[in-house]
C-alpha cells in the first residue's frame, strides 16, 4: 500500500482528506500569543474572522516529529509513503521533510516537492490519489505527478497590499502608492515554485478580466479539476467562477475553494484566483 501524506497547506477540507485517504499534518498558526492548529482548532472561516478582526497571523512548519512518526509507522507496516510538501521555494517544509526522511532510513519513504501551493498542491494530490487507487507504486505515482507538474497554472488577484507590506515584502512607499491607486497585484506560482508578481490591475474587476485572458491563452485540460479560489470572501470566488462558466468551463460550487492560512497569511482577505492543468 502507498500512504499519501501532506500538510494543511493543500487547503482541502478535513472531510476531503478523509474521503481521499490522505493523511494531513496541521500547520501551526499564531495570532499574537494565541497558537492554533489548522483544521484542528482553526477552520478557514475562523482564520478569516481573526484576519478581518485586525489580527496579523504567522505560520510555522509542523513539528518534524509528526512526519517522523508517520514514516516510522509506514516502515514498520511494510508500506510505501510519499510526503507531498508545499513548494520548497516558498517554505522550508520540504527541506525539513528531507532531513526527517534520512532519520527514518527507509527506502520506501519519499518526499516530493510539489513546487506549488494551495489549489496547485491540491491538484497534485488528486492526481496522486488516482494513481494510487489504480495500483501504482510510489515511484510510479511520483513519475505520474511529475508529468503534470509543469502544466499547473496558478494565478490570483490580490485585493490589498497590506499583508505584503506587513510581512516585509514591499516598502512603505510602494504600499502607500499602490493603495492610493487601488492597485491589485496579480501573482502566480512559477515553474520553479516561487511566487512572482507578473502584472498589476487597476481594480478587482480588471484583475478578474486579466485572469480570464490567461485562461484563454493557456486552456485548461478537461482531464483535471479546474478550481476558482478565494480568500475569505466567497463572493469573489463565485464572481470569478461565473466568468469562467461564461467562457464554457464547468466549475461546480464544490470547486470554488477557500484558501487557508499558509497562503492567506501573505495574500490577505478578498483575493481570488484559479488553478488548473493545461491541455
Amino acid at each position: 500500500m502507498v500512504r499519501i501524506i501532506t500538510d494543511s497547506s493543500a487547503d482541502l477540507e478535513p472531510r476531503e482528506y478523509e474521503q481521499l485517504n490522505i493523511t494531513c499534518i496541521p500547520l501551526t498558526v499564531f495570532f499574537g500569543d494565541e497558537e492554533y492548529q489548522e483544521n484542528v482548532n482553526l477552520s478557514k472561516d475562523q482564520f478569516y474572522e481573526l484576519l478581518y478582526g485586525g489580527g496579523f497571523p504567522k505560520t510555522a512548519q509542523p513539528s518534524p516529529q509528526i512526519l517522523l512518526d508517520l514514516f516510522e509507522d509506514a516502515k514498520q507496516a511494510g508500506d510505501e509513503a510519499i510526503y507531498f510538501s508545499i513548494s520548497g521555494a516558498i517554505s522550508g517544509t520540504y527541506q525539513t521533510a528531507c532531513a526527517t526522511k534520512e532519520l527514518v532510513e527507509c527506502d520506501d519513504c519519499y518526499v516530493f516537492d510539489s513546487k506549488n501551493a494551495t489549489g496547485g498542491l491540491r491538484v497534485i494530490l488528486e492526481h496522486a490519489c488516482c494513481l494510487r487507487d489504480a495500483g501504482k507504486s510510489a515511484k510510479e505515482i511520483m513519475e505520474g505527478v511529475a508529468a503534470i507538474q509543469d502544466k499547473i497554472v496558478l494565478y490570483a488577484c490580490m485585493d490589498t497590499l497590506e499583508y505584503l507590506y506587513r510581512g516585509g515584502r514591499i516598502s512603505q512607499t510602494v504600499y502607500k502608492l499602490g493603495t492610493l491607486a487601488q492597485v491589485k497585484p496579480i501573482i502566480r506560482v512559477t515553474e520553479e515554485g516561487a511566487i512572482e508578481v507578473p502584472a498589476k490591475a487597476m481594480g478587482m474587476r480588471k484583475g478578474m478580466d486579466m485572469l480570464c485572458k490567461k485562461v484563454e491563452a493557456q486552456k485548461p485540460s478537461p482531464n483535471h479539476s479546474f478550481y476558482a479560489m478565494y480568500t475569505g470572501d466567497r463572493s469573489n470566488g463565485v464572481a470569478l467562477a461565473e466568468k469562467f462558466r461564461a467562457m464554457g468551463y464547468d466549475i461546480p460550487d464544490e470547486k470554488i475553494i477557500n484558501v487557508g492560512a499558509a497562503i492567506g497569511s501573505h495574500v490577505g482577505p478578498n483575493a481570488c484566483g484559479m488553478v488548473y492543468v493545461t491541455e
